[in-house]
């Protein structure tokens, strides 16, 4: 455990070692996909945006606009337009064969793109989870701080057939999870989900749902959930996990107890710790996982 804690602690610092190194020598293929701008955004996700910025928002008002699966509080949307998707996975590309230092999003992907290393946390990301998905899980989740996500952890992942194929059952360390299919042409490779907080080996009834490129699913982070093996092609996903000081201050999602903090940089896992003027920040993690 001290040798997970102490390995955890030396990230960010590795990762803003990474990110001046990207900053100054990385040369962009597609400089526009990194500030978020309305034309990324399908027409659909906006209109949803816009009735949950509505004096009248509600719930039940919400529904309609989306694809709901059984009662696990599951959804999918549009999100992002198929000519956004291809320039991102292009841009992706291109800084995968370059020779860039690249931290992996985690333990289980080990192909993949951590997006604030590269450059897009605050000119996509974080705008994306402050204007318009938390317009959303403010109705969806209201339980899980769906109207206080206050950071998030954003990367992407790849799979194909000669690299990861698949990822075994997990729940995430967020609150809330979107998950978008960037494309590109694959077959197979469907998610499945469990039951919430459930352990996460075996899964022995879950519900399998099919991505679609540029469409993306919002679920709650502690949902167990994995991914079975694509039979071809590639696919890229763009994974945020959006995270609630207000809650996860309470109960650490991944240990179950009340967290012990321990100081880092950047978002850390999304933990506060109060300040003497009372003005939270962001850069704790939990010592007891």
């Amino acid at each position: 455990v001290e040798a997970e804690v102490e390995r955890r602690k030396q990230l960010p610092r590795q990762a803003v070692e990474r990110r001046a190194i990207i900053c100054r020598c990385y040369r962009q293929r597609h400089p526009e996909v990194y500030v978020l701008q309305d034309s990324f955004l399908a027409p659909d996700f906006l209109a949803i945006v816009r009735y949950c910025t509505s004096p009248a928002a509600h719930l039940g008002g919400l529904l309609p606009y989306l694809q709901a699966f059984s009662d696990k509080r599951i959804y999918r949307l549009p999100v992002f337009t198929e000519e956004f998707c291809q320039a991102l996975v292009e841009e992706l590309e291109n800084f995968e064969q370059s020779d860039m230092p690249k931290g992996r999003p985690n333990t289980m992907n080990k192909y993949g793109v951590l997006l604030n290393e590269l450059g897009m946390d605050e000119t996509f990301i974080t705008p994306l989870r402050e204007k318009y998905l938390r317009p959303i899980t403010a109705l969806l989740y209201p339980d899980l701080g769906g109207s206080a996500l206050d950071s998030h952890k954003a990367f992407v992942v790849k799979y194909s057939l000669h690299e990861d194929l698949d990822l075994s059952s997990h729940y995430d360390n967020s609150e809330v999870t979107l998950n978008v299919s960037l494309g590109k042409d694959f077959t197979e490779g469907n998610l499945y989900f469990g039951d919430f907080r459930q352990d996460p080996t075996p899964v022995p009834k879950y519900i399998e749902i099919e991505h679609v490129a540029a469409q993306g699913l919002l679920h709650r982070g502690g949902q167990i959930h994995g991914a079975l093996p694509i039979a071809s092609g590639e696919r890229w996903n763009l994974i945020v996990w959006m995270r609630s000081s207000a809650i996860r201050n309470q109960l650490c999602p991944m240990c179950n107890k009340k967290p012990e903090l321990v100081e880092a940089e950047g978002f850390g896992d999304g933990f506060t710790e109060t300040l003497e003027d009372d003005v939270p920040e962001t850069v704790n993690v939990c010592s007891l996982w």
